[in-house]
């Protein structure tokens, strides 16, 4: 590399013999060194001689002074900051800022992670009830990595088409089944994970639109039963709301809550795709004592759910524990997990092929699905994506001759018509989505979830920020996003050549080599 030195600047050849101008930092810290104390002498001496003023300047620059020999001298913990003073700070401040640079000035409307600004603002427009069209064509890479919908020659006419419903528990024979006559449900966001008024305006929305709510596993669940929606109570491993002291179920607590008639259905939480066989994570800035009260923890510590329940420790105990849930709760009962090993999965459906007991559903979660706490490891590394789990899943039910036991049901990312029909043409009956309610609340994706700061009120309990998310405003958006989602879920099966969610079939969906699932 060549470079010649102007002053503080430079310009450097790098690769492909391209010029940039570059900064040299350390001559500039040097210079910024000696500037600062000179400058706090200067206004000094202007301030003796001139007018008294320039004091103020000079207490500013003083003070600028000591904190720069704090930063050079004194403290240990930052390199950068020991090696070149203050203006390192420059760059610890432009990194803190970096998310909101990239999400407002720099990336374009298709490239930001997790969602895009378009994916976003198609959540948003159906969320204000607006016109959600787009012209000139797709802003998406036709490059044969991308899954698509297959369209028919021969539509099928609105007033040909059935209405959506799908039953749980009516397997079993169970007296108190559930009917639900929209695909869509709002996956488990536990009253911890979000604020008390994010959680009434997506029940109140839930209640509106007609589509039920999962808890998720934050114990009771108080303020998902202030607005009377119909409840999917979830049982994480730690059992919150339902444990007994060392970690195991209270039939009683369950039997009362079961009762409740909220409660429509219970969901066993074994594992979820941001974080498979990890547990949940609750950060102790975001307890409470409400919360530690409704979850039975202490405060002022993570709260960190285990594993695995204790009560499943293999295929035969996992099983038992179904029936056993089933057996006191009286109500369906399905489960959640992240799809990991097929030889797993396998022995599973085996034994409740022995046992002869199946739940009424089981939901399975793509790696790709969201949270508001994890390690990054577990995030990007583990677990299947849901368009490679689900179609394997459905094969093993179809190969084991019991896919008409069971509902089965899934999420991951699926926020837009879309993937949400891919995944029902991959074999599922029924769409869970947190991500995209809550972008129906209006989050911007400020990636904060986890640190109760959350600028718009929905992942967090500061009263400040939860001040400025208005129930009952919010609440029509999310009725308004259930209503858009099923407007264009009909537009798109009949598109397909479909009568029903039952028509649908793998033959629906392209999918690139890089993509093919086993169907």
């Amino acid at each position: 590399m060549r470079e010649k030195p102007y002053k503080h600047l430079r310009i450097s050849e790098h690769r492909g013999g391209m010029s940039r101008l570059a900064v040299d930092l350390p001559k500039m810290a040097v210079a910024t060194n000696i500037a600062i104390p000179a400058t706090a002498v200067l206004f000094g001496a202007l301030g003796y001689f001139i007018h008294f003023a320039f004091h103020f300047l000079t207490v500013s620059f003083i003070f600028l002074t000591l904190v720069n020999f704090f930063y050079r001298h004194v403290q240990t913990r930052h390199t950068l900051l020991r090696n070149f003073g203050i203006i390192a700070q420059m760059r610890y401040l432009i990194e803190s800022i970096g998310p909101e640079l990239r999400q407002y000035l720099y990336a374009s409307d298709t490239e930001e992670k997790p969602f895009s600004r378009n994916e976003r603002a198609e959540v948003y427009r159906k969320a204000k009830n607006a016109d959600s069209s787009q012209s000139f064509g797709s802003l998406l890479n036709f490059d044969n990595h991308e899954i698509k919908l297959r369209h028919s020659l021969y539509p099928v006419d609105k007033e040909f088409q059935q209405p959506y419903k799908v039953t749980f528990g009516e397997e079993r024979k169970i007296k108190n089944t559930y009917t639900i006559t929209k695909p869509f449900i709002i996956s488990a966001m536990s009253y911890g994970a979000l604020g008390q008024n994010a959680v009434r305006a997506l029940a109140r929305g839930a209640k509106a639109a007609g589509i039920p709510m999962n808890t998720g596993e934050g114990g009771y669940p108080k303020y998902h039963m202030m607005e009377d929606c119909d409840l999917i109570f979830q049982m994480g491993t730690a059992k919150f709301g339902v444990r007994n002291n060392d970690g195991t179920l209270n039939d009683k607590k369950l039997k009362a809550l079961a009762k409740k008639p909220q409660i429509k259905m219970i969901e066993i939480k074994f594992s979820q795709g941001a974080k498979p066989g990890k547990g949940g994570l609750l950060p102790k800035e975001k307890i409470t004592a409400e919360i530690a009260e409704l979850r039975g923890v202490p405060m002022g510590e993570d709260v960190i759910s285990p594993p695995h329940h204790k009560e499943c420790t293999d295929a035969k105990s996992t099983v038992a524990f179904i029936k056993h849930v089933q057996d006191v709760a009286q109500l369906p009962v399905g489960i959640k997990m992240c799809f990991g090993r097929e030889d797993e999965f396998r022995a599973l459906i085996k034994e409740m092929k022995k046992q002869k007991v199946f739940p009424d559903y089981i939901t399975i979660d793509g790696a790709e699905g969201g949270t508001g706490a994890a390690p990054k490891s577990f995030m990007d590394e583990s677990g299947l994506p849901i368009f490679k789990s689900l179609p394997i899943v459905n094969r093993i039910l179809k190969e084991e001759k019991v896919r008409n036991k069971l509902k089965l049901m899934c999420a991951g990312k699926l926020i837009n018509p879309g993937k949400q029909m891919t995944a029902l043409a991959l074999g599922a009956d029924a769409i869970y989505t947190a991500r995209g309610f809550m972008l129906a609340l209006g989050c911007i994706q400020a990636l904060q979830c986890n640190k109760n700061t959350c600028p718009v009120g929905i992942t967090t309990h500061d009263p400040h920020f939860q001040k400025g998310l208005v129930i009952k405003d919010k609440a029509v958006r999310v009725a308004n996003y259930v209503k858009n989602l099923e407007h264009d879920f009909e537009e798109m099966l009949a598109s397909m050549g479909c009568a029903s969610v039952k028509d649908l079939s793998p033959e629906n969906v392209y999918l690139p080599r890089d993509a093919e699932c086993t169907t």
